[in-house]
């Protein structure tokens, strides 16, 4: 179905090429799993499959691409598009209309198929992917994970033979993304579509896979099965990382496949210590900086209200991780407590905390230094929370990296702060001044928002699916700035559905569902209790409470060094 005959891209502003000489056959009915850290060349393998690379992205592609019969030289990609389906990586870049129904039916409409097809295909696809309830909704009203769903389906309803998937789990909660893995794979076992699929949460796809393309970062693609090529493999998910760890063989490539392999290991540790995922803050050092009481948001249109009366109590030096199915809320609620988003009852008050790192007039809690970010200037808001939203491109529009920082040097006037500048190149050193900020990483657009937010001091800092297009090394990097920020005695809040990063980043856990907080504690009580936001090494090794390869690391070395209980 896909073939690359000797294929070496380079683009002009390269020395080497980002793929080197590559051959490769993908079978029709085939789920190919493309793994590699950030900028190992992901992107430009899967877009050199549909004639993307190098009709629209420029530079040289040497070698022939074929995909059904068509070389992707001679055939742009407008005429491979009823061949291949392309979703990227944010949907909103490929939304053309403005209700899900209407997006849904646009591709067919391109193809010219007849008026009754397109009506049952629309049909069969808003049951497949559970989006019969959005039909008529506005994607702009959609949250993430629910757009991310529809730019899915919109390619679906097309019926491609060829399917490339760039991270279509990112914005999607546990349980809606094994539904669309399910489609997925009902895809390709039923009807023989051919998939290839980036993504960097690994510990939810590489049980699906039949075979995993390996991009190591010198041009080369490692093609295997995926227990061949995870025994060796730069990036792995925890499961993985654990059967490797234990020299488990066949490697596991599962939760049921590791619990299986996993009864010694268990027998090992149940005597002994568990050792903490992460230092737990010291309460003695923890003022409440953020204190709502009864929350309520309500969006224009919309019958029932996003937030219902939530009290959220947030304390310096502590990592809150805010976790929930899509559309329960989570984000409504951020924007309520930055100030910027609707806010239809219910009170926030939020004490200074200086520019210098320390704690302002009310950094004890005193309810006398609060304010509420609702009720002052922007740039007052800022100064007492900042947010980081879903897109971070959202919040820069500028030419270049130098006039963000600029702009937020400006925007902040702080005399005794550091310049946007020196954050940024603390939390991510090495970026051009002159870089157009949309020609970033992922990562690296993550880094210049939360530079520019953290240049006006705010003591509580909101992130928004801050892992969205960030690989495992990437993730660990965020995990020690969120520290850092902490240790400065600041609160953080992350919104996310990425329970590896939780279970290693967060020191409490709050669980949203229909706009009302059900479940608040420490984040190894709330999650190690869930069969939904469970870590793998936590489903493995259950009931012993571990949350890490770490932890499991540690507990067997202190074993060995006479440690244990």
């Amino acid at each position: 179905m896909i073939t690359f005959d000797h294929v070496t891209v380079q683009y002009d502003d390269t020395d080497e090429p980002v793929i080197g000489d590559v051959d490769l056959t993908v079978e029709e009915g085939e789920l190919c799993l493309v793994v590699g850290h950030t900028g190992v060349g992901k992107s430009t393998l899967l877009g050199a499959v549909n004639g993307l690379v190098p009709h629209f992205t420029g530079g040289t592609l040497y070698g022939t691409v074929t995909v059904d019969g068509r070389d992707t030289a001679g055939h742009p990609p407008r005429e491979l598009a009823d061949v291949v389906g392309v979703v990227g990586q944010d949907p909103l870049d490929g939304f053309v209309t403005d209700t899900v129904e209407e997006e849904l039916a646009y591709a067919m409409e391109q193809l010219a198929v007849p008026p009754d097809v397109m009506r049952k295909r629309v049909e069969e696809t808003l049951d497949l992917l559970g989006l019969a309830e959005l039909r008529h909704r506005a994607l702009h009203e959609l949250s993430g994970g629910q757009q991310q769903r529809v730019a899915i389906g919109s390619v679906l309803t097309a019926h491609p033979r060829v399917l490339v998937l760039d991270e279509p789990t990112s914005a999607l909660d546990p349980t809606a993304a094994e539904e669309v893995l399910a489609a997925i794979t009902r895809l390709v076992h039923d009807l023989g579509v051919t998939v290839l699929l980036a993504e960097h949460r690994l510990e939810r796809v590489v049980q699906y896979a039949d075979r995993v393309l390996h991009l190591p970062g010198d041009g080369r693609v490692v093609s295997g099965p995926p227990a061949d090529v995870f025994r060796t493999a730069g990036v792995a998910p925890p499961v993985v990382e654990l059967g490797r760890d234990a020299e488990w063989t066949p490697l596991p490539l599962s939760v049921r496949d590791a619990r299986r392999a996993a009864a010694p290991l268990r027998t090992r540790l149940a005597g002994l210590a568990v050792p903490a995922a992460r230092p737990s803050p010291a309460a003695g050092d923890r003022p409440r900086l953020l204190d709502a009481r009864g929350v309520s948001v309500r969006h224009r249109g919309q019958l029932l209200p996003a937030v219902r009366e939530a009290d959220v109590e947030l304390r310096g030096g502590e990592t809150t991780a805010l976790m929930g199915r899509n559309g329960s809320g989570k984000s409504s609620l951020l924007w309520a407590l930055q100030g910027s988003g609707p806010r239809t009852g219910g009170t926030v008050r939020v004490v200074p905390w200086g520019a210098g790192g320390a704690g302002g007039s009310g950094a004890a809690g005193d309810p006398a230094g609060a304010r509420d970010p609702g009720a002052v200037s922007a740039t007052e808001a800022r100064r007492l929370v900042g947010l980081v939203p879903q897109t971070p491109t959202d919040l820069l529009y500028l030419e270049s990296v130098r006039q963000e920082l600029d702009q937020a040097d400006a925007e902040s006037a702080l005399a005794d702060g550091p310049s946007a500048r020196a954050i940024l190149d603390r939390i991510a050193p090495g970026i051009d001044d002159a870089t157009h900020p949309r020609d970033l990483s992922e990562g690296q657009k993550l880094a210049l928002v939360l530079a520019v937010q953290l240049s006006a001091a705010p003591g509580v800092v909101l992130l928004d699916e801050p892992t969205r297009g960030l690989d495992y090394r990437a993730k660990a990097q965020l995990t020690r700035i969120l520290d850092e920020l902490t240790a400065e005695g600041r609160a953080v809040v992350v919104s996310t559905h990425d329970v590896e990063f939780v279970a290693r980043t967060a020191d409490r856990v709050v669980v949203m569902a229909e706009g009302e907080i059900v479940a608040d504690g420490p984040a190894a009580e709330v999650i190690v209790s869930s069969p939904v936001f469970a870590p793998q090494v936590a489903k493995v090794l259950a009931p012993l409470p571990y949350l890490t390869v770490e932890q499991v690391t540690a507990a067997l070395a202190d074993a060995a060094g006479g440690g244990g209980r």
